[in-house]
């Protein structure tokens, strides 16, 4: 039995999650923040890299100093983990999809071969729409905490999204990025958390629209998901697969604990 399914999502109403979610997302964070501090010695007995690539997006509002503890870490376990350097994730237009695109060429040039990208939040948006325009380019897609439902009442920060970006960003008026509860045609995880104080976990359930999708659920706050232990967890074993060779996510040990075992719907 194992932490993951692919059953979708159910056909609830959209809603955002409870205020008092969201109203404990500082304080949880910063627990998980301290937890993975805490745990990090033990962080190198995770599953090494093969040198790959790694793209991390940061989330909404936020920069690459956001994801900076999780691509130390992948760094130390042997990938080539690097940032957007594009600042701060605010405006979904054209002219942002083109440089993100230029991010993932000139990684896949410079490691010889296909890339894996770790998005959270709205970074997982575009990890996924990116390996839809590339997919023989992008090895794996693990978002966190990503709203890729096509409802975004999933998520309380819909009208600061609507406010700097308009309710049809400028790619959705060309014909991108209407599908975003579609799994791109590569691996594909979503690590999500009931917990989530800014994207309902609902929003955040992916059908199984290929063999090679899955859900990882853990418990955590939406913004501490890229250094809760669990997730980190996952993460590096998502990551240390061999090429070709994807298997469903399968905690070991006491790992187990780590990971509620209940289908998603």
């Amino acid at each position: 039995m194992t932490a993951t399914t692919t059953t979708a999502p159910g056909r609830a109403q959209a809603r955002p999650p409870h205020a008092l979610l969201a109203l404990s997302e500082p304080g949880r964070a910063m627990g998980e923040l301290a937890s993975f501090y805490a745990l990090r010695p033990m962080m190198r007995l995770l599953p090494k890299g093969d040198g790959h690539g790694v793209l991390v997006l940061p989330g909404f509002m936020a920069s690459d100093g956001s994801t900076r503890p999780l691509r130390s870490l992948l760094e130390s376990l042997g990938y080539d983990a690097v940032g957007w350097k594009l600042g701060r994730n605010i405006r979904v237009d054209n002219a942002r999809i083109s440089e993100m695109m230029d991010c993932v060429d000139a990684l896949y040039d410079r490691s010889g071969g296909a890339i894996s990208i770790v998005g959270w939040s709205l970074g997982g948006v575009f990890a996924r729409e990116l390996a839809k325009l590339a997919p023989k380019k992008v090895r794996q897609v693990i978002s966190l905490g990503s709203p890729i439902s096509d409802d975004r009442n999933h998520t309380n920060a819909r009208r600061l999204f609507e406010m700097l970006n308009g309710r049809e960003p400028e790619p959705m008026r060309q014909g991108n990025f209407r599908e975003l509860a579609k799994a791109p045609p590569v691996p594909t995880t979503s690590i999500l958390t009931r917990t989530d104080g800014v994207v309902h976990w609902r929003g955040s359930v992916q059908a199984g629209d290929h063999d090679q999708c899955e859900n990882i659920e853990v418990i955590a706050s939406h913004c501490g998901l890229g250094v809760n232990p669990a997730a980190v967890y996952a993460i590096a074993d998502r990551l240390s697969q061999t090429e070709g060779a994807w298997q469903p996510f399968a905690p070991r040990g006491l790992a187990c604990l780590a990971f509620p075992r209940r289908n998603l719907h």
